[in-house]
């Protein structure tokens, strides 16, 4: 007798693992009946991961699109699942217990019945909390093992990592193969082994497209006792995706697997429906080269979800690294080159930074680094010399313990920048903090929403759902949009229709201006700001600024001759920042920095760089503007 083997449609993940964004609510709810119509899944994946976040981005609100995108699928008695990031729930950084514990209750609430829950180390220590809270909200934990291939990932390693899985509490295990990489037999054996200790558990084969492996592997996944294949579908499928629908189906009923029947009049609808909105924004968003396969992936093992970030930050990346090159009588770099020389580096800085497995946030951590050094020795200078503040955070332990060691390069850098390994439990460091976001929730008088999900929002992603609550997000959406729909119309030579911008008037809005004043016969040049209208340099609230806000001058101040002047400049552009947190003290005008000394913080690439100085001197201007955004080479700071 054959045995049934059940499919599920990973729709977030396949737009995640193409381009940026997620389709608007709109357009979900449009294309659910006819996924159930298709009448072969029994699963969905709908929300989860970076769904949420991205919501935020295009300036909808994410609560409302979860709950009108499952009810379709809750109500035909197809199951839903999200995917979760353990210590970090659904964004890229820790958060507090009480926030996770939330988050489980509320999505159930909102309709998704299965939690698939993974740590970026595969750290039993840091799931522990998400099975708990997922059953105690009554969601099915089911526990993803990160797959990867090094020496230190065998067979037996995960094998073991299951059953610490299953006694802290996981109804379910899910190989979760996110770069393709897992090599066919070796996955085949995993489940096998699996299911020989625990015969009841169900195993779900989650498997990237990108290198080629995926449809071999969901094979053997299945031969071995595999119950739930993850699969993608047109147009969407394939490249950094996921192996094909009709594909798996055709091949696992070849094996004499039973599975169900493909609607082949709804699978065209829903696949017609995705190419709508791929031409209508999406697609604006989704990079070609993530649309391929690419077998160059074994090495490095970068994730196919992490693709279409990698791709948008290598854009970024060549402009500004370009930019450098011609300054400096270079010829440019092709992105190609670029990419190739990045995969080599991750091939290089994967085992010196503890073989962490490559899927999010640790594969955006070991890609940064690679992305930075690459970057940096074409520059001219070291390796190693830009380390985010998160990744460090991931080498020292405060994630949770590596399973390899640091290479001695990392070993020496940490010494010398006196940085403490930690072992205790990562949870500890982020204390409960659900009552200060609702104290901010009274303070700005809005509503918490039903089940309190507004609250859970602007606690999970306090600086998105702001953006969102004041319109930015919408309208910063709104041009980006409007500039690559004029690109694209400019290359094919169409026309695009614009998008109406937004103006504020500026008239009864103080503004900034400034001086030049005399120090004991030293020029500094300050700005001045007012009290309703902050300046760039608002958080310098014991700068010269403050005791100068009442002078006034009737004629432009005299030029200053900056010849004697050095600056220190933004190694990578981003968003800047003077502190990492509200509570820390930034550098102000007068304050004398030493080399090595960290005066600012860059947001790039979804993590904060601290920006340590150059060169020594006396701060006389802060030339960057607090939580602007900056370019590459960029003056941040003038010193004498």
């Amino acid at each position: 007798m054959s045995r049934k083997i059940k499919l599920a449609l990973v729709y977030r993940d396949m737009w995640q693992s193409a381009g940026k964004y997620v389709p608007r609510v709109d357009q979900l709810v449009r294309v659910a009946q006819p996924i159930i119509d298709m009448g072969c899944f029994a699963r969905v994946e709908t929300n989860g991961g970076g769904f949420e976040q991205v919501n935020l981005l295009f300036g909808e609100n994410p609560n409302q699109a979860v709950r009108k995108w499952t009810q379709p699928f809750n109500d035909a008695g197809i199951q839903t699942q999200m995917l979760e990031r353990g210590l970090n729930g659904i964004r890229m950084s820790p958060v507090s217990a009480d926030i996770r514990r939330m988050m489980f209750a509320l999505k159930k609430k909102q309709g998704t019945d299965i939690s698939r829950s993974f740590d970026g180390l595969n750290n039993p220590q840091n799931l522990e909390n998400s099975f708990k809270f997922a059953k105690e909200g009554g969601m099915i934990a089911q526990g993803a093992l990160s797959l990867t291939f090094s020496p230190l990932h065998t067979i037996d390693y995960y094998i073991n990592l299951a059953d610490q899985y299953i006694d802290l509490g996981a109804e379910e295990i899910c190989i979760k193969d996110m770069a393709g990489i897992g090599r066919p037999v070796s996955v085949g054996k995993i489940v096998k082994g699996i299911k020989d200790r625990h015969p009841n558990i169900l195993i779900q084969y989650h498997g990237h497209s990108t290198p080629g492996f995926s449809v071999a592997s969901s094979l053997e996944a299945a031969r071995a006792g595999a119950d739930i294949i993850d699969v993608g579908m047109q147009p969407l499928s394939w490249g950094t995706g996921h192996a094909d629908l009709l594909t798996i189906h055709a091949m696992l009923k070849d094996a004499g697997f039973e599975v169900e029947d493909i609607n082949m009049n709804a699978y065209m609808e829903v696949r017609r429906l995705t190419q709508e909105f791929m031409d209508d924004f999406l697609g604006y968003y989704i990079n070609p080269l993530n649309r391929q396969m690419n077998s160059l992936l074994i090495g490095p093992g970068l994730p196919g979800g992490m693709m279409g970030s990698l791709m948008a930050d290598l854009e970024k990346n060549i402009r500004s690294l370009n930019k450098w090159m011609a300054k400096n009588g270079k010829p440019d770099v092709s992105q190609d080159d670029l990419l190739i020389k990045l995969f080599n580096e991750v091939e290089y800085v994967w085992p010196q930074m503890g073989y962490p497995p490559l899927v999010t946030p640790f594969s955006q951590y070991v890609k940064n680094v690679a992305l930075m050094n690459v970057t940096q020795m074409e520059k001219g200078k070291e390796r190693w010399s830009m380390i985010d503040e998160n990744t460090w955070g991931m080498l020292m332990g405060r994630s949770g313990q590596l399973l390899g060691p640091l290479g001695e390069d990392l070993q020496a850098l940490a010494l010398r920048q006196k940085r403490e390994p930690y072992t205790g439990n990562p949870q500890d460091l982020y204390p409960d903090e659900l009552e200060l976001f609702a104290a901010e929730m009274e303070k700005n008088g809005w509503d918490y929403g039903e089940d309190d999900e507004e609250l859970f929002e602007l606690a999970m992603h306090p600086a998105q759902y702001k953006d969102y609550k004041s319109g930015k997000a919408k309208e910063k959406f709104n041009a980006d949009l409007e500039e690559r729909k004029a690109k694209k119309a400019q290359s094919t030579g169409t026309t695009a229709t614009p998008i109406p911008a937004v103006t504020i008037p500026t008239a009864s809005i103080p503004q900034p201006r400034n001086i030049t004043v005399d120090v004991d016969g030293e020029k500094f040049k300050v700005n001045i700001s007012y009290d309703d209208a902050p300046s760039g340099n608002e958080n310098n609230s014991s700068s010269s600024n403050s005791t100068n806000q009442n002078s006034s001058q009737s004629s432009p101040p005299p030029k200053v001759d900056l010849s004697s002047y050095q600056t220190i400049e933004a190694p990578l552009e981003g968003k800047f920042y003077l502190t990492k947190e509200s509570s820390d003290r930034p550098v102000k005008i007068g304050d004398i920095i030493h080399e090595g000394d960290t005066v600012a913080y860059i947001e790039s690439m979804k993590v904060i760089n601290a920006i340590a100085a150059d060169k020594s001197g006396k701060i006389v201007e802060i030339t960057a503007k607090h939580g602007e955004d900056i370019e590459e080479d960029d003056v941040m700071f003038k010193i004498v």
